[in-house]
């Protein structure tokens, strides 16, 4: 699908241009990746290419596996306009996010903003409009050389030494001048370790709303002379960095997830939608969770999933129903899995694919798991019928495969060049040595 031009939203980016002093517009698009990629125009082309978009390199919305060089049409989305607030206001800074197009002017597939389009039409299509609000971990490190951290805070720490606090109130402040509403920022468990929580929205909002939080978070910590890491687990023996979702899907105003009646008040739509996450975890964390450094973090006992199963409540499993507290319309499903590292628009496709091929199916979630998953025996998490999500990028990369429900969701041309990507990373990290291997074994053996 190509989005349709908002003529509104087009006037209003020419008059707030004029008005602002703006000079630089930064065109903002990600690879297969969800490494955000961009280039700058001047103020001076801004209406031609709101009209006709502006040419690029196709090859460079590959990732690693880079193929030949094709022209492609980058085309601003005027809904995304944004001043940059760590910009000077004279001959200030803008941004825009852009659909890429072929020269013909349809949609490229190779897109990731596209294949999150596809999905949300999908959902649309069945009467649903898909909500997501993450809550982002990352770290704040001495620097980009080591994995030292750069406070010794704790879970919701207020200590003086925690430069954390000013770091996370100006990135509020930085993200609300964004138009990006946040709901609460806390100290996470790990020393340097810190979360800001976002208001849901609408799934494409929400995908651009994450890579603009990255850049944000990146760019305050570095005026502090601080790094900050979305790397899934940088420290040995502290938890890693996730990004728990809360999904929901409206049918017009009402909260399709809600049922007064049922004792977790979710729906039977909930219900069947929570059933197709579990059943289809394994299959799509190599999407929700794409690096070889992910799965450090999906291991059991530091508090991240590493079971396909669900609970009522417990923080540790990879599906959960939050508590019901009066308010209909905040009655939703938690989704664990996914790191602050993964592609969003590719992230957020595949658990919404996973959510609706269970209602279409009528997926049943049976009971959900009433005792801790790590204390049960293996035989009886096997009799339970809980099984382990990929313990590594190969054992995911296997699944991803084999799996139909990824491939329609992302489109052939993502799919094969998202196995592209990672069957490199894997290749190289299978033939690295790394430091557990010198340490352990040069003397002993």
């Amino acid at each position: 699908m190509i989005p349709t031009p908002d003529q509104a939203a087009t006037s209003y980016v020419l008059h707030s241009a004029n008005e602002l002093d703006v000079k630089f517009i930064r065109l903002w698009f990600t690879d297969i990746l969800g490494t955000l990629k961009g280039f700058a125009i001047t103020v001076d082309e801004l209406e031609e290419v709101l009209d006709r978009g502006a040419t690029i390199d196709g090859s460079s919305i590959a990732g690693f596996a880079r193929s030949d060089e094709s022209d492609m049409i980058a085309m601003p989305d005027p809904t995304t306009w944004q001043l940059l607030p760590w910009r000077p206001r004279e001959n200030a800074v803008a941004r825009m996010f852009c659909d890429i197009l072929l020269p013909d002017g349809t949609a490229f597939d190779g897109d990731p903003r596209h294949v999150l389009r596809r999905n949300i039409q999908r959902a649309s299509d069945m009467g649903f409009t898909f909500y997501v609000g993450p809550e982002l971990e990352y770290f704040y490190l001495k620097d980009s050389d080591t994995v030292v951290p750069a406070d010794h805070g704790g879970y919701f720490d207020q200590t003086s030494d925690d430069t954390g606090p000013d770091l996370r109130r100006e990135t509020v402040l930085a993200l609300e001048e964004l138009g990006i509403p946040v709901a609460h920022s806390h100290h996470e468990v790990a020393p340097g370790q810190h979360e800001i929580d976002l208001r849901h929205t609408n799934a494409l909002a929400m995908a651009d709303t994450v890579m603009t939080y990255r850049v944000v978070v990146k760019e305050i910590a570095t005026q502090h002379g601080v790094y900050a890491s979305f790397m899934p687990r940088p420290i040995n023996g502290e938890n890693g960095s996730g990004m728990h979702c809360h999904l929901s899907l409206a049918r017009g105003e009402q909260n399709a997830f809600f049922d007064k009646d049922d004792p977790l008040h979710l729906s039977s739509i909930g219900r069947s939608f929570l059933a197709g996450l579990v059943r289809h975890s394994a299959e799509i964390t190599a999407v929700t969770n794409q690096w070889v450094n992910s799965y450090k973090r999906l291991v059991p006992g530091i508090e991240a999933p590493a079971y396909s199963v669900w609970t009522g409540g417990n923080w540790g499993d990879l599906v959960r129903v939050p508590p019901y507290q009066g308010r209909d319309e905040a009655l939703r499903i938690e989704y664990r899995a996914p790191d602050s590292a993964c592609n969003p628009y590719l992230a957020f496709s595949v658990m919404l694919a996973a959510g609706l091929k269970g209602v279409e199916e009528g997926y049943d979630p049976g009971d959900p798991v009433p005792t801790d998953i790590d204390s049960m025996s293996p035989a009886e998490r096997a009799a339970a019928g809980v099984s382990r999500l990929p313990s590594n990028l190969g054992q995911a990369l296997e699944l991803f495969r084999e799996s139909e429900l990824v491939r329609e969701s992302l489109g052939d041309s993502v799919y094969n060049n998202f196995i592209r990507n990672k069957e490199i990373e894997w290749r190289e990290f299978e033939a690295t040595v790394t430091d557990y291997e010198v340490n352990r074994y040069l003397k002993a053996l």
